[in-house]
């Protein structure tokens, strides 16, 4: 995410993640900031005046400020202990970035290992970080500063990043195509040491982590995002990053984010995902929502609504 017109207001995590079992994958979530973030028909702006006052009383406060009319977001890393080992989706924002594009975010300081550590987190215990998609708050906190240039935050892990983002927002198709740079800035301290380190894994399509565990593009959002399905003892959820930034979006999915780079491919990738949750009873767990941070998704003809939310909580973040 990243936007001139966001909030300055910042509420920053302050405890461990919140621990739960879906099947036999622990699921832990870390929240590094919880927050109103952007006017909500900035964030989503096909949404309708309508639709935020009309289901004000269950979007306010968790996912929409009704005061300021901005979107309620949040920074997180969804933790899966699977198979013996340990996996990261996605990784924040990262500390001392240049990001001149996106002022909330330019010179970041955040608690993040901090975070990790109070949930037994180490980064030497990671074995594998999943890169939904190639944006800052995705991939921040894949490298850390060092001697004025930066390394693997997680030395054993290997990150798993879609060729096609890594293609589009890298050297070979001039970071983005030149559109903002940011893209170089992000590609260069968070993506770039990964390659230099021999730690990337490039795929594309679907990419099978372990029993449980599937990455599947879902392009759109950017040319390579994805989402992860997990499958275990009759439990289900899919990880969907950035296909869904706010709940409307799951009332009217051809309703795009502004940051949806194809929004065609987008809502088109957002209708698919969630059609499958609902015939499948998938969990849909984004990576912004506030409040609990993932629900159910329940079909009546061609409209969708919303389940049960889960027991996620919103622990880890603390909002002024």
């Amino acid at each position: 995410m990243s936007s001139e017109n966001m909030s300055d207001e910042t509420s920053r995590g302050n405890g461990p993640g919140r621990h739960a079992m879906l099947g036999n994958v622990e699921v832990i979530r870390i929240v590094e900031w919880q927050a109103p973030y952007a006017p909500a028909r900035t964030l989503v702006p096909e949404s309708t005046a309508e639709v935020w006052t009309d289901n004000g009383d269950w979007l306010a406060p968790d996912h929409w400020d009704r005061g300021s009319d901005r979107v309620v977001v949040a920074l997180q890393t969804w933790v899966l202990r699977s198979g013996g080992r340990t996996i990261l989706i996605d990784t924040s924002v990262g500390n001392g970035r240049e990001r001149p594009g996106s002022p909330q975010f330019h010179h970041w300081q955040g608690d993040f290992l901090g975070l990790l550590a109070r949930a037994g987190v180490s980064p030497q215990q990671v074995d594998v970080v999943v890169n939904t998609h190639v944006h800052g708050d995705q991939v921040g906190w894949n490298t850390f500063g060092v001697d004025g240039g930066w390394a693997p935050t997680f030395p054993n892990a290997q990150y798993l990043i879609p060729a096609a983002d890594d293609f589009h927002y890298g050297p070979d198709h001039a970071y983005g195509n030149g559109a903002r740079e940011d893209d170089r800035l992000i590609y260069e301290d968070s993506i770039a040491p990964i390659h230099a380190s021999g730690q990337a894994v490039l795929w594309d399509g679907t990419h099978r982590i372990d029993e449980h565990l599937t990455l599947e593009s879902a392009p759109g959002h950017t040319p390579g995002s994805s989402v992860l399905r997990l499958e275990s003892a009759g439990d289900r959820a899919v990880f969907v990053g950035d296909l869904l930034h706010s709940p409307v979006q799951i009332l009217q999915p051809s309703w795009n984010s502004c940051f949806c780079l194809d929004p065609v491919r987008a809502a088109a990738s957002r209708r698919r995902i969630l059609e499958r949750a609902a015939a499948t009873r998938e969990l849909v767990v984004p990576a912004h929502f506030g409040g609990p941070g993932a629900v159910e998704v329940r079909k009546e003809g061609r409209e969708f609504t919303l389940g049960p939310w889960s027991t996620f909580g919103t622990s880890g973040a603390t909002s002024r």
